[in-house]
């Protein structure tokens, strides 16, 4: 059994995929690359096979019709046979020597499931690698984290506004996300959300180690974080929204520091969504962030209560267009501070 699987979901990603590939291939033996052609038009498909006639014992390459992202990564962790799972998109990379660390770390915890230290959740940093940019972002987890310990929920200190875990930051256990039943929509985007939210009740040991691991590449005008599309694609943001929002019924969810965090993941998606309308400057999607903030009414009352009165929540829904404008300059001035796309 392989340390850890890393699958590398791609289409049309000839340009760049090499660079992502080589990155980890620095793991060696330990590592499994799951290189997931999903139904490319261009050479992904040649490159994926080469690395693995190359590299026969880490590389595997995966091909499917495509489905998306989320059939991608789908596919990643059907095949996975490593103790542990990483998804890395295909523009993006790892930094060498962080990557020995987070494979020292895991060494230490790759024993039998039934163990009572079973690590469910490695949290690392990841660098927002802006095109351009001279100075780069980097997401940390120090005010929330213990470091350099496996720890509880209970142990959790303090998340900032901003602050939360995404895809770049996890590496999970591939048999919690297994028994979680995680399995992400097809044909969307936008479901690496879903990926780090849903399995969080069923993480009960984590590790934050404070190294910056992964190179998150924003800039380019075609990528699916580009807010004109993201604009565009308001839809598909408003479904994973909805679907978040429809998981658990939060008041249930125990211990309360974990309940916490997931209530503040949900305030920073209802935030994109809001913010998404609001910048397209559409009646129509005016429209789309009214029903969904209606959606959550009906939904889950005590949460609408929470969310929408909560500072952001009040802040998306400032009135008119006076109010739009204002939030759209504090969203400019958060944007620029952190350095997001």
């Amino acid at each position: 059994m392989k340390l850890l699987s890393i699958a590398i979901p791609c289409y049309n990603s000839e340009a760049y995929m090499e660079n992502c590939i080589k990155s980890l291939l620095a793991g060696g033996e330990e590592v499994e690359i799951l290189i997931v052609n999903d139904g490319s038009k261009d050479r992904t498909a040649d490159i994926a096979d080469e690395y693995e006639r190359l590299y026969p014992s880490i590389c595997r390459a995966i091909h499917q019709e495509n489905g998306g992202h989320g059939a991608a990564v789908n596919a990643g962790l059907r095949e996975a046979t490593g103790t542990f799972f990483k998804v890395v998109d295909s523009d993006d990379w790892v930094n060498e020597e962080a990557f020995m660390q987070i494979l020292s770390v895991l060494c230490q915890y790759q024993e039998p499931e039934s163990s009572e230290d079973a690590l469910d959740m490695l949290v690392s940093n990841f660098v927002y690698e802006k095109q351009g940019a001279k100075r780069k972002k980097v997401m940390n987890y120090r005010t929330a984290f213990p470091k350099n310990q496996l720890f509880t929920w209970e142990d959790v200190r303090f998340f900032m506004k901003g602050q939360y875990i995404l895809m770049h930051s996890v590496i999970y256990r591939t048999s919690m996300l297994r028994e979680c039943g995680l399995a992400l929509p097809e044909h969307t985007f936008y479901v690496d959300n879903i990926f780090v939210y849903q399995p969080l009740p069923h993480v009960h040991k984590l590790y934050y180690l404070d190294v910056n691991f992964y190179r998150y590449f924003i800039g380019r005008d075609d990528q699916s974080v580009n807010e004109q599309v993201m604009i565009g694609r308001i839809d598909q943001q408003l479904l994973v929204t909805k679907l978040m929002l429809g998981y658990y019924e939060l008041r249930k969810i125990q211990p309360r520091k974990l309940r916490h965090y997931m209530m503040l993941y949900l305030e920073i998606m209802m935030t994109v969504s809001s913010m998404l309308a609001i910048r397209s400057n559409d009646p129509e999607n005016f429209k789309k962030k009214k029903e969904l903030w209606q959606y959550l009414r009906k939904q889950n009352f005590p949460l609408y209560l929470r969310l929408r009165w909560g500072f952001l929540g009040q802040g998306v829904n400032l009135p008119g267009k006076s109010g739009r404008k204002i939030f759209s300059v504090c969203y400019k001035i958060t944007q620029k501070f952190y350095g997001f796309n």
